[in-house]
C-alpha cells in the first residue's frame, strides 16, 4: 500500500443532525475518502446533518450513511469524533454513541478527536491516564476524568491498549489528518 492509499480501511465518524463543525466534518471524510478509505457517518437519526462554521453560521448539509443506534461498530478501522461545540455537547448525551467509544476503545482499536471531541469520550469513560489535546475550554473536564490534557496541535497516546489521537481546532486539521492517515496505513501491516 502506498502513503495515500488507505483503500479496505474503514472509518466510522459519529455526529449529532445539528452543530458539528463544517470542517471537523467534511474535510476529514473527503480526505479520508479521496485517499481510498470507506467512510460512514452515523448521526442521531438519518435527517440531514445541519454543519455550522464557528458555531454559529450555517454551514453545508451533509447526509449521514447511518443513524448511530445501526452502526455496528466490529467493521471499522477507526473511530472518527468531530467537534463544534452543539454537537459535541448533544453527542455525549447519546448512550448509542458512548457504547460506540467504549466498543473501539476496549477491542483496542484507535479514536480521533477534533475541538470538542473529545466530551464523547469523557462522557464514556476512557480517558483516565491518556494524553491528550482538545479545545481549551475541555481542558478541566478532561483533568477532572483522569487525564492529562496539554496544548498541542496533535496528540498521539496509546496508553491503555488502543491509540488516541486529538487536536484543538480546525487550525491542527493538517497535523491531525496526517496522525489518523499514519495510523490507517499501519492497519494491518
Amino acid at each position: 500500500m502506498t502513503g495515500n492509499d488507505l483503500g479496505g480501511r474503514r472509518v466510522l465518524a459519529i455526529v449529532t443532525n445539528y452543530g458539528v463543525e463544517q470542517d471537523e466534518l467534511v474535510l476529514p471524510v473527503r480526505h479520508l475518502r479521496d485517499r481510498g478509505a470507506t467512510v460512514d457517518i452515523a448521526a442521531v437519526s438519518v435527517d440531514v446533518i445541519r454543519t455550522l462554521v464557528g458555531d454559529r453560521d450555517p454551514g453545508e448539509n451533509v447526509r449521514p450513511s447511518l443513524a448511530l443506534t445501526d452502526a455496528d461498530p466490529t467493521g471499522y478501522d477507526l473511530l472518527l469524533v468531530p467537534g463544534g461545540t452543539l454537537n459535541a455537547d448533544s453527542l455525549r448525551l447519546q448512550e448509542a454513541a458512548s457504547d460506540l467509544v467504549r466498543s473501539f476503545t476496549s477491542s483496542g482499536r484507535p479514536v480521533a478527536a477534533i475541538c470538542h471531541g473529545p466530551w464523547a469520550l469523557i462522557e464514556a469513560g476512557v480517558i483516565e491516564n491518556k494524553t491528550l489535546t482538545s479545545y481549551a475550554s475541555l481542558r478541566t473536564d478532561i483533568r477532572n476524568a483522569g487525564g492529562n490534557w496539554v496544548d498541542a496541535p496533535v496528540v498521539s497516546d496509546d496508553a491503555g491498549g488502543w491509540l488516541l489521537i486529538t487536536s484543538r481546532t480546525p487550525d491542527d486539521l493538517p497535523d491531525f489528518l496526517h496522525e489518523v492517515d499514519k495510523e490507517l496505513a499501519a492497519v494491518g501491516s
